[in-house]
């Protein structure tokens, strides 16, 4: 008898719910965004990045998802961690591969695991973390 507990890791149709959710959301709001979305092993499962969004967004939307991927925690709730004195202060700069610790990066879980992350930029940081957030509901 197995005792291994089988779970659906993220599929391309997830990745476009998740692109598409968020992208309505700063649609709505309208803010011209770009958003990543990473798999559980983070590779690139989607990307879009809004005509007019700024050039930059496009790097800190993926960033923004790397983060939160690999630490399993919305980069919102790591800005304070990054401050002087901060659990995580010196992490930004100690890894080849930068993380940004921005609001605008979100996890993504199916059945308590972690499947993936989404990242978007472009907007405010608490608009980021906003259409983030309504594409992992969108998800659910």
């Amino acid at each position: 008898m197995s005792t291994t507990t089988a779970f659906a890791p993220m599929t391309a149709h997830d990745a476009d719910v998740l692109l598409t959710a968020a992208r309505r959301a700063a649609e709505a709001a309208g803010v011209t965004v770009s958003v990543t979305v990473l798999d559980g092993g983070g590779h690139l499962m989607a990307f879009r990045r809004d005509d007019r969004a700024v050039l930059i967004s496009g790097e800190t939307s993926t960033r923004k998802a790397y983060t939160a991927l690999q630490l399993n925690t919305p980069t919102a709730d790591l800005v304070d961690a990054v401050q002087p004195g901060g659990l995580f202060h010196t992490l930004p700069t100690a890894l080849d591969r930068p993380l940004l610790f921005i609001a605008g990066g979100v996890p993504v879980h199916r059945d308590g695991r972690l499947i993936g992350a989404v990242g978007v930029g472009g907007g405010a940081p608490e608009q980021d973390h906003a259409f983030a957030v309504a594409a992992v509901q969108a998800l659910d």
